[in-house]
């Protein structure tokens, strides 16, 4: 099967044009191997869910990996903790069987203890028995076993979400003398550490997140020129349209500041949409300067996953709309200060980056794209205005 450029869920290395993620692999396993507990938060569609199914590959044969994904929980399961403990436990251990374990006679008794709480329902099984359980486990386990969590702030503003953070912490604090993870990871937009911009107004007591021994995450997850190059490169070894890697490269991350999504949507539209037409007939002419320009007129003028969230992020919060309108428009330097709520906001959403001090729109795909928005916004309300 031939390979694509893929822009939904996860890369699958056999099927889908990808960077290379040996060294991230790398340096996220050393947090692994040290024994933190981290999130890993960036904005929608930067490859979080790639990076943590590989990290599972990766971790196998030395850790036992327990990937979890909170979106297909759904709401009903963290009504109380009753039902989210029953839950989870259930898909802890169908998923950690999945690492084919070894079955010694403490571990297989550690697992049906679990088994049979699971499938007793029992109104006394709360987040408490569910994690002597799984501290049972941990103690039982030939290898240490690392738990990770996908979509993890699809659940943030819960109360039995934020119980279970402090189960996790309590862990964490006691694992010199309590069997416990060897490394939990969570994987969201939001930083759990802080979830000011997840907690409703009603609820600002619950600012104070029960997550506060993880680690920071500095792994770089953006692609940068040479990501991209050997992603070109494996391309070209199959279709040798003798396209400058390192020149289209160069192109791609200017126009995307290696926004892993916006980096592989240009290239699936130049492969899959822009080859073959009258103007580029084949692949050759397709990868040049004239496709790639063409590739980013029909990216600011497509709907997509990415570009909805932008828009209605900001209908939501009006004070991220102003900031971004004063980028653009008021041309003065803007302080870069993490504290201020509105530059926090557009930062988690990886709408702006930090320059020198200063903000900046997060790469030049953005950057036209809310220029346009403004100014048909300004456009439609002055046409409405002078019809009334």
């Amino acid at each position: 099967m031939a390979k694509t450029f893929n822009v939904t869920a996860d890369c699958k290395p056999g099927e889908h044009y990808m960077v290379n993620l040996d060294w991230r692999l790398e340096e996220i396993k050393e947090l692994v191997d040290s024994g933190k507990y981290f999130t890993i938060n960036r904005a929608r569609q930067y490859g979080k869910t790639t990076v943590l199914r590989a990290l599972n590959r990766y971790l196998q044969g030395e850790y036992y990996a327990v990937l979890m994904d909170f979106q297909t929980f759904g709401d009903a399961k963290f009504k109380n903790e009753n039902i989210f403990a029953i839950t989870f436990g259930s898909s802890f251990l169908r998923m950690l069987k999945r690492n084919h374990v070894c079955m010694t006679e403490d571990f297989k008794k550690a697992l049906t203890s679990l088994e049979k709480q699971v499938d007793t329902r029992g109104e006394n099984f709360e987040q408490k028995e569910l994690f002597e359980a799984l501290g049972d486990i941990c103690g039982a386990s030939d290898r240490r076993i690392v738990l990770m969590i996908d979509e993890v702030d699809s659940a943030t503003n819960n109360q039995v979400f934020l119980d279970f953070l402090s189960q996790l912490r309590a862990g964490y604090i006691d694992r010199d003398v309590q069997p416990a993870f060897q490394s939990v990871i969570l994987a969201g937009v939001y930083d759990v550490k802080n979830l000011r911009r997840k907690i409703r107004t009603e609820d600002e007591h619950k600012i104070n997140s029960p997550w506060n021994i993880a680690a920071d995450f500095k792994v770089e997850m953006s692609f940068s020129e040479k990501d991209i190059k050997r992603m070109l490169e494996d391309y070209e070894s199959d279709y040798r349209t003798g396209m400058e890697t390192g020149r289209m490269a160069e192109l791609l991350y200017d126009y995307t500041s290696g926004y892993p999504f916006l980096v592989s949507k240009l290239c699936k539209l130049i492969d899959e949409e822009i080859s073959g037409t009258k103007e580029f007939p084949s692949k050759s002419a397709a990868w040049t300067n004239n496709g790639l320009n063409e590739a980013v007129r029909l990216i600011l003028t497509e709907k997509n996953t990415l570009f909805e969230s932008l828009s209605q992020k900001l209908a939501i919060y009006p004070e991220l709309n102003e900031i971004l309108k004063a980028l653009l428009f008021n041309g003065k330097s803007i302080a870069y200060n993490p504290d201020e709520p509105a530059v926090d906001m557009a930062a988690v959403f990886g709408f702006i980056k930090n320059q020198e001090g200063s903000i900046a729109i997060a790469n030049r795909i953005f950057e036209t794209r809310l220029y346009n928005y403004y100014l048909s916004a300004a456009e439609i309300e002055t046409m409405l205005s002078a019809n009334y």
